[in-house]
């Protein structure tokens, strides 16, 4: 079998399916995972899948792997990554595999795995599953499988961690054809306050409307145009396994998911204990400064699924998220990344306030910035490039933060440079107060970048 080392990444094992992923892969990433679960002392785990096209054929050979291993393995079926981690408690089981891309286009796959059922394992973690398969190092047995049902129980959770206020409102929602459409209808149901209009909420592994990554404006556009058209509220859009979310107000216009997190805390600051949250390096440095005026510890952290969910759950803190739109509300909700839930809570804040959605941030700091925008690089190619960049900016005598990547700091704006841990790419952001400053800092790192993608 040959075994390509690159989708063992950061945060998961991901790749094209018939390339990176068969199911001979699919088969020994289940006896890998399992001969590491049993040397944890551990023989039982919960399995869910997505509705990618792949997923099945990937399960089928998972579970193949996983039984011969020995594992009793509870499976879910066909749920959103949010199900699945909503079942390490409901079940207590604190270990499993999500079969999901997530936002990847629709060739790819891959595997999400917990063993502590608190966040998805990473870094060495991953490449360890490698290793065992390398070394054709598995443990033997005879495993069990049962099959249940959360659909009911995680619909119900969700409905009583919402409380809505008594505006009347319009909300369209929009699932991509993603995983999330297996559940949207039973949970977003209208009522006298609220009506809930669907937007491609039929499950379709081609993803024949947009590719299923809110965090890209591009990808909103038939949302926006909608909410337009019906006079809608708002619009909310999910991702491809439904872990995270996009925003768009009334007129149309895309919220950027840092900014939704200064919403979020102007509602929540003074009913939380703990004043602290936490923010991913790739957010405005509108979160810090309206942060600070809240008097809440702001805590920049590195981007990534794993860690900003180990963080979340590790020291207790009662919000905080990802630009690219993973958020984690500890304030009165079990704390997963949940894009529906997250969803729900921009609804709830918007039932509950005298102003519009476009209006609710008219108080703040004007900065000009980029998007996260992605430049393709080889694989071996990115932490060199990054590694260049530091160097770079010693030179120069630039601040700057290394914590992923590195954030170059100008006092009234940054440049981030970091290498995707899901693709072949480099990203890029850049922001400033002064539109003046922001273009100079756009110029001079994109000349840097376009002279090392060159050499």
């Amino acid at each position: 079998m040959k075994l390509n080392k690159e989708i063992f990444r950061e945060y998961d094992i991901r790749g094209i399916y018939g390339t990176d992923i068969d199911e001979e892969v699919s088969y020994y990433v289940g006896r890998a995972y399992a001969t590491k679960l049993l040397s944890l002392g551990k023989n039982k785990m919960l399995l869910g899948r997505d509705n990618r096209s792949s997923s099945e054929t990937i399960e089928k050979n998972l579970i193949r792997g996983l039984l011969d291993s020995g594992i009793h393995i509870v499976r879910l079926g066909l749920v959103t990554t949010p199900m699945y981690y909503y079942a390490w408690d409901k079940l207590n089981i604190k270990c499993g595999i999500m079969i999901t891309a997530s936002h990847n286009p629709k060739e790819y796959n891959g595997f999400k795995f917990s063993y502590n059922g608190i966040h998805n394992a990473f870094g060495k973690d991953v490449l360890e599953l490698y290793y065992i398969i390398e070394n054709n190092i598995f443990a033997e047995g005879q495993g069990t499988i049962e099959e249940v049902d959360i659909k009911d129980d995680y619909v119900k959770m969700i409905h009583e961690h919402i409380k809505m206020g008594n505006n009347k409102l319009k909300v369209v929602y929009d699932c991509g054809n993603g995983t999330t459409s297996v559940v949207a209808k039973d949970i977003f149901i209208s009522d006298d306050n609220i009506e809930y209009i669907p937007l491609f909420a039929e499950s379709d592994s081609n993803f024949p409307n947009h590719h299923p990554d809110p965090s890209v404006e591009e990808n909103l556009k038939k949302l926006e145009a909608k909410v337009v058209e019906v006079h809608a509220d708002c619009g909310i859009a999910f991702d491809g396994d439904g872990d995270r979310v996009g925003l768009v107000d009334e007129k149309g216009q895309m919220i950027s998911i840092d900014k939704f997190m200064v919403i979020v805390w102007r509602d929540i600051y003074d009913k939380v204990k703990t004043k602290r949250g936490f923010y991913d390096v790739k957010c405005s440095m509108l979160v810090e400064e309206e942060l600070k005026k809240l008097n809440v510890e702001p805590i920049c952290v590195r981007t990534g699924n794993s860690y900003t969910k180990s963080i979340s759950a590790k020291e207790d803190i009662p919000f905080g998220g990802e630009l690219s739109g993973h958020l984690y509300f500890r304030d009165r909700f079990i704390g997963t990344d949940d894009g529906i839930y997250g969803g729900l809570r921009f609804v709830e804040i918007l039932s509950r306030s005298q102003k519009k959605a476009s209006q609710l941030l008219d108080d703040t700091t004007k900065y000009y910035s980029t998007p996260e925008e992605k430049i393709e690089v080889e694989e071996s190619k990115k932490s060199e490039i990054i590694n260049r960049v530091e160097e770079y900016v010693k030179t120069k005598g630039y601040k700057y933060l290394n914590i992923d990547g590195v954030r170059v700091l100008f006092g009234d704006g940054f440049a981030l440079i970091r290498k995707s841990n899901t693709g072949p790419h480099i990203t890029k952001r850049y922001e400033s107060k002064s539109k003046e400053k922001f273009e100079q800092i756009k110029n001079e790192f994109d000349t840097l970048l376009n002279k090392l993608k060159e050499e």
